[in-house]
């Protein structure tokens, strides 16, 4: 089996593994480091630990350094300039809902994840997070039926008001909801400018002049260049919904092939969690099985 990539060329199911493994790594070292989050540890200290978690076990480069938010930071409130994005010296509380995000690159894969949790209890969050899964099979029925990403953010944005949420996507640069994700290849140093991989970025700027040369973009947000369907290739996409001064998402790898769109693995903490609740028969959603 093999899938067309961005750049063209062909994604074999070796490379496809490869972007996979290395998906479950992140959400794995996520993972981790929120079991051992604590009352009074700061952003800084969980980015950091995400990080020598991962480093420690082969990741060499990143698209991104690991953030971490904390309490309303979750819902980027009053979030003007990029600097707020970084973790900071906020310190985790008892039922405070946190996000942990990070883009690791090893041997040239990339993955960008997204994990939401909280310390203690907080039913609220439970609830957000039931109903952000009516918004991964929103997102995949929609490419898969080959509506525009301009249409497809849209519905998304109709479905989290109709939930009585507010998107929070919308918050990031350039109001993305997604990013293609491509193989890293460049000569370039191994080097961070401002939280992002050189090499990264310079792979992701080709692909956006690219991509500008045939009236796409390979940035997913609601604005005009957004007007055309996915382009095949993979996809690393995450709803943020919110709700007062709590956010919950998830991140994670789409791939779009040029008659189908699927989730790249569905083997994941909020996958899980979301089956699990179904069978118990908690949560919003009426079926049990995953997209």
């Amino acid at each position: 089996m093999s899938h067309k990539n961005v750049t063209g060329d062909t994604a074999s199911q070796a490379e496809l593994d490869a972007f996979r493994e290395l998906q479950q790594l992140a959400y794995q070292a996520a993972s981790d480091v929120a079991a051992t989050l604590e009352p009074g540890v700061t952003e800084r200290e969980a980015a950091r630990r995400i990080r020598e978690h991962l480093e420690s076990r082969g990741v060499q480069d990143w698209f991104h350094t690991p953030f971490a938010w904390f309490g309303d930071r979750t819902a980027f409130r009053n979030f003007r300039v990029p600097l707020q994005f970084f973790p900071t010296r906020r310190r985790l509380e008892e039922g405070m809902p946190f996000i942990l995000d990070c883009a690791p690159v090893r041997d040239g894969y990339v993955a960008d994840i997204g994990y939401s949790g909280y310390l203690g209890e907080n039913p609220l969050h439970d609830r957000l997070m039931d109903d952000l899964r009516e918004h991964r099979r929103l997102i995949v029925e929609k490419v898969r039926e080959g509506n525009t990403l301009q249409d497809v953010y849209r519905a998304v944005d109709a479905l989290i008001r109709e939930q009585g949420y507010d998107n929070r996507h919308q918050v990031y640069p350039g109001r993305v909801i997604a990013h293609q994700v491509s193989k890293v290849e460049s000569r370039l140093p191994k080097r961070t400018v401002a939280g992002f991989g050189i090499r990264s970025l310079q792979t992701l700027f080709g692909d956006l002049v690219v991509e500008r040369m045939h009236h796409r973009s390979p940035l997913w947000a609601d604005g005009d260049i957004s007007a055309h369907p996915a382009t095949p290739g993979m996809w690393a996409v995450e709803p943020h919904i919110g709700f007062r001064d709590m956010g919950v998402k998830f991140e994670e790898i789409l791939v779009v092939t040029s008659g189908d769109a699927y989730w790249l693995d569905d083997d994941l903490p909020h996958v899980t969690r979301w089956s699990q609740r179904a069978l118990s028969g908690i949560g919003t959603s009426e079926e049990t099985a995953t997209v």
